[in-house]
């Protein structure tokens, strides 16, 4: 069983803690009653609504008025709490692989009957196609699919969204964009991509996708390290990159700046700076990292969860200068305070949003 904890900007419910004002030390998130939530596998934010992925279902927090959290049930919904996300007023979306977020829209990758990730459904509100759903369309509460994508015999296996445009790996290597591409953040540079459209120009096979603001990061198998940047450049994202991530393990990105783990636990980094929000010096070795708009945190190998960067709403904890924890880090949770048999098995990070998950 799961018990979640949050921090950080919460003016519209998004932390699921029963009430509207930001938090600076965890408080528990809140769900319907008579929720179990096991292994968590993926938190998500947008600008004022929270995906939680749990056991292949869907729960969202937040500001409602977007459509961003789906189609209301035909009973009352609890304010402030997560609840699951429906299809209709009374069935539940299931089956979910992988779920992202826009600012005010959300995109999951629903299993089809084989097992397969191939069902990419949208919902919530996109001035610039990030509902990916054909022009006209720029506002649905309710589930759509997005036609024709994948391709046939293939399937989806990275899913990344930043604040206007999303990105999906497929399983042959191949990358697809939609949203957003003014900047060349989905390839070809076009103001608005409506539908799903192939990345080309990508010379190696990807496995995983990250989004930041105005740019898009492609990585290849881990053994060799292949990666690209695409878009932007105004945080010297492409110029200050590594020359390889071999032995890759996770990677991430704020708005402006881009995170690598490896496999022995360093963390790379590069691009925006401003708040603090690259790797602050003498970081320990990490075994998780989760990062947010323009703030990170890090799992350590023993248990405690750090987080550095803007930290204006409370997001890296109570203790800032001037908003920022720059050049060291915070420690916001540790295993070593939870009860025997508990542990911190997962973190996340959102839109000055941070997420601490606990195993028992």
């Amino acid at each position: 069983m799961a018990t979640i904890y949050a921090i950080g900007s919460n003016g519209s419910g998004q932390l699921g803690i029963g009430h509207k004002e930001d938090v600076s030390v965890p408080k528990q998130v809140l769900f319907d009653p008579d929720t179990q939530i096991n292994g968590v596998t993926q938190i998500k934010a947008g600008g004022n609504h929270t995906l939680l992925l749990a056991s292949g279902i869907l729960y969202c927090s937040g500001d409602h008025t977007s459509g961003a959290c789906g189609l209301l049930p035909s009973h009352k919904v609890l304010e402030s709490h997560f609840h699951l996300v429906r299809s209709n007023a009374d069935e539940t979306i299931s089956r979910v692989a992988f779920c992202a977020a826009s600012w005010e829209s959300s995109i999951i990758v629903q299993r089809d009957q084989n097992g397969q990730a191939t069902q990419v459904y949208t919902f919530g509100t996109g001035h610039k196609g990030e509902l990916g759903l054909e022009e006209p369309i720029f506002r649905s509460s309710k589930a759509q699919l997005v036609n024709n994508f994948p391709p046939e015999g293939l399937e989806i296996v990275d899913l990344a969204a930043s604040v206007s445009h999303i990105v999906a790996v497929l399983s042959n290597g191949e990358v697809y964009g939609w949203g957003n591409g003014r900047k060349g953040q989905l390839g070809q540079p076009e103001e608005v991509i409506y539908e799903p459209r192939k990345i080309t120009g990508v010379d190696f096979k990807v496995v995983r996708a990250v989004c930041g603001r105005e740019f898009t990061y492609l990585v290849g198998e881990s053994q060799l390290g292949q990666h690209v940047v695409l878009g932007s450049e105004k945080w010297d994202v492409r110029s200050t990159a590594p020359q390889s991530v071999a032995g890759w393990k996770d990677a991430g990105a704020t708005w402006g700046s881009i995170f690598v783990l490896l496999k022995d636990g360093k963390l790379l980094s590069w691009g925006r700076d401003d708040h603090g929000q690259l790797a602050p010096p003498g970081l320990p070795p990490l075994s998780q990292i989760a990062i947010g708009s323009e703030h990170a945190l890090g799992l350590t190998t023993d248990g405690k969860v750090l987080a550095w960067g803007w930290g204006e709403h409370g997001n890296c904890g109570p203790s800032t200068t001037d908003g920022d924890v720059k050049g060291k880090w915070n420690t916001i949770a540790s295993s070593q305070y939870l009860p025997p048999g508990s542990k911190i098995s997962s973190i996340g990070a959102g839109c000055a949003t941070s997420w601490v998950c606990v195993s028992t």
